[in-house]
């Protein structure tokens, strides 16, 4: 007790900092939360511009300091992300970790790759500054219940993706068989499950289709089939989804494994048992 009592003591201003940053039932973590809000929907928006020929043309001067603002406003922010936690590198390998990276890495590529023929490469870098969009779900407390819904469901979602991973193959295997004669446009195997794979979820480019009439009474079965395989995971995850809603869930994070998704009652970390900041 007296361990615990010292170790708050000495980092009372990374817990302070920690409740602002990465948790919102406080006045001035609402505040902060807001306000990163607004910049990322900003900064995404300023990224959206820039790729308007018209527009990045006229207005490249307001538009590169913006982008400066926004990466120094991002990078300030990650630097202070890894100083609240007691465990950085959790932090850093996390999902959201290297999110928050790759908002503000791209634009200082851009100083030191000054190439023309790296130019294509600095564009293409700097438009990750798009995955900031990410960043938006850690400040929604829906999008963590859908997060948690997904983890719980993930080993029966996994089991069903494989389930149709197998019946498109074993589909396709059929149809390139069936559809074996000269013009036809099922030229192998892998095009043949592409195929497969386009009728059972129902978006029917139309690019191939059989012209046998056994190939065809094949798809009728495979785009039925399609209708019954898109309600499986929707029922899967609607059922974690009602069991997750009904909980109460705190927007606090554990100050030493970065982990979210506690109970309002909880007093420890369910992931890694630490004390959580009161």
């Amino acid at each position: 007790m007296k361990e615990i009592e010292e170790k708050k003591a000495l980092k009372s201003w990374q817990l302070k900092l920690h409740e602002v940053i990465y948790e919102a039932d406080t006045p001035a973590g609402k505040l902060f939360d807001v306000a990163l809000l607004i910049a990322i929907l900003l900064s995404v928006f300023a990224v959206m511009l820039e790729s308007v020929e018209s527009i990045g043309a006229k207005y490249q001067l307001e538009l590169l300091l913006a982008e400066w603002v926004f990466t120094i406003i991002f990078s300030i922010e990650y630097i202070l992300r890894i100083i609240a936690v007691r465990k950085p590198l959790k932090y850093i390998l996390s999902f959201y970790g290297v999110v928050d990276l790759l908002s503000i890495v791209p634009t200082y590529l851009g100083l030191f790759i000054t190439n023309a023929s790296f130019l294509r490469a600095i564009r293409t870098i700097r438009l990750l500054r798009v995955f900031r969009i990410f960043k938006i779900a850690r400040y929604i407390k829906e999008a963590n219940v859908l997060v948690e819904a997904l983890k719980a469901t993930k080993a029966r979602i996994f089991v069903f993706l494989f389930g149709v991973v197998v019946m498109v193959t074993i589909m396709g295997t059929v149809m390139y068989i069936i559809e074996d004669y000269d013009g036809t446009k099922f030229t192998s195997i892998p095009r043949s499950i592409y195929w497969a794979i386009v009728t059972l979820t129902t978006v029917g480019y139309g690019d191939i289709s059989p012209q046998t009439e056994i190939g065809q009474f094949l798809s009728s079965i495979i785009m039925i089939m399609g209708y019954a395989i898109i309600a499986v995971p929707t029922g899967i995850v609607s059922v974690e989804l009602a069991k997750k809603g009904s909980a109460t869930i705190s927007t606090q994070a554990c100050a030493s494994c970065s982990q979210e998704g506690h109970d309002y009652d909880a007093k420890h970390c369910k992931f890694c048992g630490e004390i959580l900041n009161p």
